[in-house]
């Protein structure tokens, strides 16, 4: 086999509740993530070494070296067989980088799968999902897409039903947002408030039972009042300027509007493509539209 080319999706947050931060550092989670249209491309060939090469959208943000979560990727899997991670990875972009839609995360399990099969491996799923979860809480769903309830840091995954199309729209802003930073600012704005950052300040996060039966039911207009995300607050804290593109796409016929995970891209729910399609050419050339649900990382004929 001289090559194998994967293609991965983003994800939006239909839900994020996010729990009190734990003595590790990290939070606990109910988040309730949904696989969309907008796809990200790995191929893996044979090298003489690990490298990594890239074209697309936003790539001037894209590491080129081991840092590279493609890379961590390919290098952990090498390690659990025992094999040189002697591969080229050719990433296309088209998930904004650092826009709160797992672009990172969707390449590593692309690379993930494609190594696998280029090397002829056979893991069985539950193996990349574990590596997938050692990589990032983000991993293992856009291994899996579709819909998923993710609990701990995200990472253990219940499948959801969803029944028909969920239509969105997706508005990239300029420059990204560190995913820590914004769970700093989420605690911080916490404390300020006087609700607490820790654990035992928080209620245990959990996912909506009304959000849920709008996924199973396909109901777009069932899911508009349930969407809600915790890391809201601070993404708008620190990027003030989200809230005009909010409001422009709620203007255009958005059922509901959302920061998508730690941002800055923000998620617009249509209730049909016609109005999908308005609010893109509202919100200019950043938007893109993007079905929902969709396949995860798949290996293209």
């Amino acid at each position: 086999m001289t090559a194998v080319t994967v293609r991965v999706p983003a994800k939006v947050n239909v839900q994020l509740a996010v729990g009190g931060r734990g003595p590790d550092g990290f939070h606990d989670l109910a988040n309730v993530f949904l696989a969309v249209g907008l796809y990200d491309r790995v191929t893996a060939e044979p090298a003489d070494r690990l490298r990594i090469t890239a074209e697309g959208r936003d790539v001037a943000g894209v590491p080129l070296d081991e840092s590279n979560l493609a890379a961590r990727a390919a290098i952990a899997l090498a390690e659990r067989h025992g094999l040189e991670p002697n591969v080229r990875l050719h990433i296309e972009k088209d998930i904004p980088v650092a826009g709160g839609m797992a672009g990172g995360s969707a390449d590593a399990a692309g690379a993930l799968l494609a190594c696998d099969t280029l090397w002829g491996l056979g893991s069985p799923r539950e193996e990349l999902l574990s590596l997938c979860a050692e990589l990032g809480s983000d991993v293992p769903f856009a291994l899996v897409g579709g819909a998923a309830l993710g609990v701990g840091r995200g990472d253990v995954l219940t499948g959801l039903a969803v029944a028909g199309t969920f239509h969105w729209v997706f508005a990239a802003a300029a420059g990204g947002l560190s995913t820590p930073a914004v769970y700093r600012e989420c605690d911080r704005l916490r404390r300020e408030e006087g609700t607490g950052d820790r654990v035992a300040d928080v209620p245990v996060p959990a996912a909506d039972p009304a959000l849920l039966a709008a996924l199973g039911g396909g109901d777009p207009y069932a899911l508009a009042d349930a969407l809600s995300n915790d890391l809201q607050p601070a993404a708008l804290s620190l990027r003030p300027d989200l809230r005009g593109t909010l409001d422009a796409g709620t203007q255009a016929g958005a059922l509901a509007a959302i920061v998508s995970g730690s941002g800055p891209t923000c998620a617009f729910l249509a209730p049909d493509p016609d109005t999908a399609a308005k609010i893109a050419a509202t919100l200019g050339a950043s938007a893109r539209i993007a079905p929902a649900p969709a396949p995860g990382a798949t290996v293209c004929p």
